[in-house]
């Protein structure tokens, strides 16, 4: 089975010359439980490795929260007010939009793509027409319609692992979401400043993906995810090897292994080498001990 699929990669990259030495035609080492490497020109996988597996998506929910936002033309100037139903009861993750913070439509959807914020995310849902639960069902109509048959969701944030879908089927939905300028244009921006009316703050937000702010890399469209369900994942649209390619990688262990991955898959496909994964640093215990005294000072531990 391994060369079998040794071959049918090497073979694809082959005929798209992006490699020429068989010796790296296994492919990229990759943390990564379910990932999918996609030519957007040909739709040709280049890479693929769990691909079809059924995984909670955690917030790269909010790329289709965007998309049916726009698709009602609801308009972006308008305020939208952040209430007790957009708390996070589910996971307690924090947000510096306190109650009664107003933002407009288009700051709640900057904040959803660019800093993965769920408590504008779900404002989004709540000021959909109809609320909630026909933002929930406009988002799973999206998703028939687009062929993604294996996906399901369940609320605008991703908080809940009820939004499941496979790398094969992101693959579309990050295709689609490219299609929208503002998608595009607000998840890879990277900062904002916002100002909170309310209690005379200005706000500044980064964006949750790192790669956005490299020379290195040139993204058209992204959105990260993270939930304990889930695990650590990130959906591209980069140019790599001088091609437009999707990149999916989802569930992946560690904090700054998604990056890592989609480091080593670029390596990989410019240049056919298969990077190392890095072995984890050992931190070493200090040997000294509350009360042993080192060159007269006395050593004493703090909590923190």
């Amino acid at each position: 089975m391994k060369n079998l699929l040794s071959t049918f990669v090497f073979v694809g990259l082959s005929s798209l010359g992006l490699i020429v030495n068989p010796s790296f035609a296994v492919g990229p080492n990759l943390l990564s439980s379910a990932v999918l490497v996609l030519d957007a020109q040909s739709g040709e996988a280049i890479y693929a490795k769990n691909a079809n597996a059924v995984t909670p998506i955690a917030s790269i929910t909010k790329l289709m929260t965007a998309m049916i936002v726009l698709d009602a033309d609801q308009l972006l100037d308008e305020k939208l007010e952040i209430g007790v139903d957009d708390l996070d009861y589910l996971k307690a993750s924090k947000s510096r939009l306190g109650m009664g913070t107003l933002l407009t439509r288009r700051e709640m959807l900057q904040l959803s793509l660019m800093s993965s914020e769920n408590r504008a995310a779900n404002a989004l849902g709540r000021y959909f027409p109809g609320g909630s639960d026909a933002a929930v069902k406009a988002m799973n109509a999206k998703a028939k319609s687009l062929g993604m048959s294996n996906s399901r969701f369940a609320d605008t944030t991703g908080l809940s692992p009820g939004n499941v879908s496979t790398a094969r089927d992101l693959a579309t939905l990050v295709k689609t979401a490219n299609t929208y300028p503002l998608i595009a244009k607000y998840s890879t921006q990277s900062d904002q400043y916002v100002q909170i009316d309310t209690t005379g703050q200005t706000l500044h937000f980064n964006n949750s993906n790192a790669l956005v702010k490299s020379s290195g890399w040139d993204i058209s469209v992204q959105k990260t995810g993270f939930i304990r369900e889930a695990g650590r994942c990130v959906v591209m649209l980069a140019q790599i090897a001088q091609r437009p390619v999707v990149l999916v990688l989802l569930d992946s262990v560690g904090r700054f292994s998604r990056l890592g991955d989609a480091h080593r898959v670029k390596t990989w496909m410019e240049t056919g080498e298969v990077l190392a994964i890095p072995k984890p640093k050992v931190v070493k215990k200090s040997k000294a001990k509350r009360g042993v005294k080192h060159s007269n000072k006395r050593v004493v531990k703090r909590k923190r």
